[in-house]
């Protein structure tokens, strides 16, 4: 299912490598959220309610630590480089209810997801959030 929002233009991969790591983050948690909440949407009979509090569960930090902890595994170079480069980035705060590890591998994930959406890898993105979905 084809759940990956449009960007009207995409830029280089050497532009993106450029970005500040979390800023590639911030767009990154954007998609993965919207992906989850149209998945959701068009999979489920649930409330908003309920559909709010599953998309919650799926995106939260620890969540993504675990996505991210299955999506390294087929990370090639660049995709490893950019989530290192994320995870290891000095920030001043954490998430709520994950501890720091888990919040530095979520902002690992998220920056990756951020790199290929920007960069227009739509394929390859399908195939990292598809890993997403599944994180138990």
């Amino acid at each position: 299912m084809d759940c990956i929002p449009v960007i009207p233009d995409t830029i280089t991969t050497k532009q993106a490598r450029e970005l500040n790591p979390l800023v590639l983050a911030f767009v990154g948690d954007s998609v993965q959220t919207l992906y989850v909440r149209t998945y959701l949407a068009v999979t489920s009979t649930a409330k908003s309610g309920a559909l709010h509090n599953i998309a919650a569960g799926q995106i939260s930090a620890r969540a993504q630590s675990k996505s991210a902890d299955k999506a390294i595994a087929v990370f090639n170079e660049d995709e490893a480089d950019i989530y290192r480069r994320a995870r290891n980035n000095h920030t001043l705060h954490g998430a709520k209810n994950a501890s720091i590890a888990d919040y530095k591998k979520a902002s690992g994930l998220e920056a990756v997801l951020g790199y290929l959406y920007l960069t227009g890898q739509k394929q390859r993105l399908e195939t990292i959030l598809a890993l997403t979905e599944t994180a138990e």
